[in-house]
């Protein structure tokens, strides 16, 4: 970063100089981080941007790339993946014997068809082959989109239905909490209900196998068996499709987002080489499902020149110490988590400088919900092995799956503050909206962003006219994206989310996030888990909470007194909760995100339709059956 600050025209003086610049003069921007960090391009761009609106902004017009190419540009024998996981043996995979894999891999999908423009859809675990076909894939401009192999057959289907992949590929199972799991029964209906498929690619996971079915099969074995050791990069533009990826579905069929391949790579350059200092030598790791916009931004850490760390199966198997053994054992230095696996750590007594050798993580990143000031404390008494280590960057960081990239993200060139995002991203020009539409800082607003940024969705898969992708982002304040979160931007800079605005809290009219109600109650022993809604009722809104409960807990009137009081103590009277249940566990969507409208529309008698989304579909039941009174 300080390297960038320094290059840039006019050499900024400082953190807010160069903020500044990033997004007041865009193309100037934009075209230094292409020179700076070393986009490869066959042929150069016209001009950085087209005309600066939103939506329909052009980025780098006239320029041809290949994606894959930036992520497969080393060819030497240093390591460029180290492939694990739950029951397997690490893999360490050089950049040259990556890029042989690829080439091999690209000539089976050519074999079975696969070209420019076509969707090879798959249904895998977090392995080495998943990060080879994807590049094989995009290498020959063909489109990639991927789903959890956890999610339910019908939720799959309500994904790739959508794009009608020529390929799907598919393991032949998974490993989760000790147990092999078959996707069989999850291949099989989606081969029935999606005809566009016309091959299977099968790699072995899991020593089962999946023989005997409905559409041409092959092996990975065999498809990468044969071939030339250097991949073939297509050319293309920068708006071409690389992914399709897909909201979370749980309120209706998910939204099929498409991005482009030169936004795509821009937009992580800046994430990895300047807001998390990733570069040659590093290793980066992030606990992911390939469902989750997270595993596409692990494995850009290749183009920064970095090893990617691919694990699969249960963060907590066998114990809460496992992932941070792992971490140990291949070296990691950027290791990429979650508030929620933070969380089981914590509630299991887990000091993790002692559990495994952490010398070597210089930076530990979380995302998918907010990080709260506890938890900052929580890290910095536990993880480093030097409790008063200052040099470890803790970076909770924020956007989403819609732009495959962060608005908010860590900053090494700024101190980390306790309960708070480093800054705003580079480039992104992040506001906090009141209702009118005017900006505010030290206040709660709708996080919106004012200008162009090169990682906005190329467009909704079978939206022509693009209706639905306006109506998606722009509908509250035309010309502006409104991502949908509530947030906070500090005088400091800083910045802090409350939660999705859709599920803010506002009784009376007064409106907290729904992450207040959550830090107020996390560090009560007796609450192992919470979610938290807000029911209508005679044309205003009651807080109802639902808890589970730790071990040895009861939910007696002495306890729910407490909990009113704590956050009678955070927030406000009127968010004090009217309902306080306690409930066996709490839903989450396979991303790990806990699913509040669906509880919402549980508990207000709506239907949830996709429910395949969530990662514990069973737990919604328990909120359909809650004693209000009448």
């Amino acid at each position: 970063m300080e390297r960038f600050r320094q290059g840039a025209p006019g050499a900024p003086a400082d953190w807010e100089a160069l903020y500044a610049w990033s997004v007041e003069d865009l193309p100037g921007f934009w075209g230094h981080v292409w020179d700076e960090l070393g986009v490869i391009a066959s042929t150069p761009y016209d001009r950085v941007m087209g005309e600066p609106r939103m939506p329909g902004t052009e980025w780098f017009p006239g320029a041809r790339l290949n994606f894959a190419e930036h992520l497969l540009r080393r060819d030497d024998e240093s390591p460029a993946v180290i492939a694990t996981g739950e029951g397997r043996e690490d893999r360490v995979v050089s950049a040259r014997e990556l890029r042989a894999l690829v080439a091999r891999a690209q000539t089976g999908l050519r074999a079975l068809g696969v070209g420019v423009g076509d969707r090879v859809a798959a249904l895998v675990p977090n392995a080495l082959e998943t990060l080879v076909l994807m590049l094989a894939t995009t290498a020959s401009g063909a489109i990639w989109s991927s789903c959890s192999p956890d999610f339910g057959p019908m939720g799959v289907v309500d994904r790739f239905g959508q794009i009608r992949p020529k390929v799907l590929v598919t393991a032949d199972g998974y490993r989760y909490n000790g147990n092999a799991f078959s996707l069989r029964d999850k291949v099989e209906p989606v081969l029935a209900r999606i005809g566009e498929i016309e091959h299977v690619v099968v790699f072995d996971f899991v020593g089962q196998g999946l023989a005997g079915l409905d559409r041409p099969a092959t092996t990975f074995a065999e498809l990468a068996a044969d071939g030339p050791d250097v991949p073939e990069f297509v050319p293309l533009p920068p708006d071409h499709p690389l992914y399709i990826m897909y909201s979370s579905g749980t309120t209706g069929v998910p939204k099929s987002i498409v991005h482009g391949a030169g936004g795509t790579l821009v937009k992580h350059l800046v994430e990895h080489r300047l807001h998390s200092d990733v570069g040659p030598g590093d290793r980066i790791f992030w606990f992911t499902t390939c469902g989750w916009m997270m595993w596409n931004w692990l494995v850009s850490g290749l183009a920064a020149g970095a090893c990617v760390v691919l694990y699969d199966g249960s963060p907590t198997h066998p114990g809460p110490e496992a992932l941070w053994r792992m971490a140990a054992r291949t070296r990691v230095t950027h290791f990429g988590t979650s508030p929620k696996f933070l969380a089981a750590c914590e509630h299991a007594g887990l000091v993790p400088r002692d559990a495994a050798d952490l010398s070597k993580v210089r930076a530990l990143l979380s995302t998918g919900s907010p990080l709260n000031p506890e938890q900052f404390d929580w890290v910095y008494a536990n993880v480093p092995a030097d409790p008063g280590r200052p040099d470890l960057q803790l970076a909770s960081i924020s956007g989403g799956t819609d732009l495959i990239g962060c608005f908010a993200a860590g900053n090494p060139l700024l101190p980390v503050r306790r309960g708070e995002l480093q800054s705003r991203g580079l480039g992104m020009a992040v506001e906090a909206f009141a209702p009118d539409g005017t900006p505010v800082y030290g206040e709660k607003g709708e996080l919106v962003c004012t200008k162009p940024f090169p990682s906005m969705p190329v467009g909704f898969w079978d939206d022509p006219d693009g209706e639905r992708y306006r109506k998606a982002y722009f509908d509250a304040f035309p010309g502006v994206w409104t991502h949908g979160d509530f947030v906070e931007i500090r005088p400091s800079g800083g910045v802090v989310i409350y939660g999705r605005s859709d599920t803010t809290l506002n009784p009376g009219g007064v409106r907290i996030g729904t992450a207040e109600i959550y830090r107020a109650i996390e560090g009560m022993p007796e609450v192992a888990d919470a979610i938290v809604v807000g029911r209508p009722v005679d044309g205003d809104v009651e807080v109802v909470l639902c808890v589970v409960l730790g071990e040895g807990s009861a939910l007696d009137e002495e306890l729910t007194g407490r909990i009113r009081a704590t956050i009678r103590a955070a927030t406000t009277p009127r968010h004090v909760p009217a309902h306080v249940f306690a409930v066996p566990e709490v839903p989450y969507t396979i991303s790990g995100k806990k699913v509040e409208k669906a509880v919402r529309s549980m508990i207000t008698g709506e239907p949830v339709d996709n429910r395949d989304a969530l990662a514990n579909p069973g737990a919604l039941d328990a909120y359909a059956a809650l004693p209000f009174p009448n």
